[in-house]
């Protein structure tokens, strides 16, 4: 009765989540002149070429695309690198109070960020970073690396404090053991928070949205906003087709590294 229960739940989650999804792509394929205004329930064309045409170039979400794939990328990547180098210097090395040092960097994640948007802004506006890429860069890493030092720090907390005594007796410095050891069994976990990162960056669209104005600058979710003002008088149908490519970026991650993010996964929750 119980596993029948279970079964029923997450088939009910399941069909929550492909409704919504089933309805994105039936609409995204309705030609923009012919769309009613009601959501169809069943194809009634096949424009989603020129819709994506449309949202791709005609509308900038091409541009942005490409913009916001670098800043998740790179952002991502050198968002795990501080957490990792944190995390190191937290549980391994000799540093004075590390519990303090733990919750002063994780409480990052603790405070809302959107009480940070107008000293933020100010701050931006005053140094030139407003409406830059170098700008927007800056904030990512650092909303991102907290939560990323969480996820790799649980994880070092697990590995032998032996393997580090060992490695001191043969003459290995703190950077040799860090880079030749730690590094190379936590790549799943580094692997999952990355994951993490990128999916966050991706999908941000406050920081966006406040930080920059230029389409060169945005992110791909602040141009769909702006695409969503723009564009209303198109019907939905190329804000879905919008949609649809916004979408792609985290959904091939997942797909493609399922394997790497599930150990990951695993690895951090011991």
């Amino acid at each position: 009765m119980g596993r029948a229960l279970r079964n029923i739940f997450v088939a009910g989650c399941v069909l929550l989540w492909l409704i919504p999804l089933y309805l994105l792509i039936v609409n995204a394929l309705t030609p923009a002149g012919g769309y009613t205004g009601t959501p169809d329930w069943a194809p009634r064309g096949f424009a989603i070429l020129d819709n994506l045409h449309i949202a791709w170039s005609e509308a900038g979400i091409g541009q942005s695309f490409l913009v916001s794939l670098l800043y998740s990328v790179v952002c991502g990547a050198v968002a795990v690198l501080v957490a990792a180098m944190a995390a190191f210097a937290v549980v391994v090395l000799p540093v004075p109070r590390p519990a303090f040092w733990f919750w002063l960097i994780y409480s990052g994640t603790l405070f809302p960020l959107q009480m940070f948007l107008a000293p933020l802004f100010g701050l931006y506006a005053d140094a030139d970073l407003y409406d830059t890429r170098l700008g927007l860069m800056l904030v990512y890493v650092a909303w991102a690396a907290p939560f990323a030092f969480f996820l790799i720090r649980n994880q070092m907390t697990t590995m032998p404090p032996e393997i580090t005594e060992a490695a001191m007796l043969d003459g290995a410095s703190f950077r040799r053991i860090f880079w030749r050891i730690h590094v190379p069994l936590m790549s799943s976990g580094l692997g999952a928070a990355f994951i993490f990162q990128f999916a966050a960056v991706w999908n941000d669209l406050l920081l966006g949205i406040t930080l920059s104005r230029s389409p060169e600058v945005q992110p791909v979710m602040a141009a769909l906003m702006t695409l969503n003002s723009a564009y209303s008088s198109s019907g939905p149908p190329v804000i879905l087709a919008g949609a649809l490519i916004v979408s792609v970026p985290t959904l091939l991650v997942f797909l493609l590294f399922r394997g790497l993010f599930l150990r990951g996964v695993t690895a951090i929750a011991r």
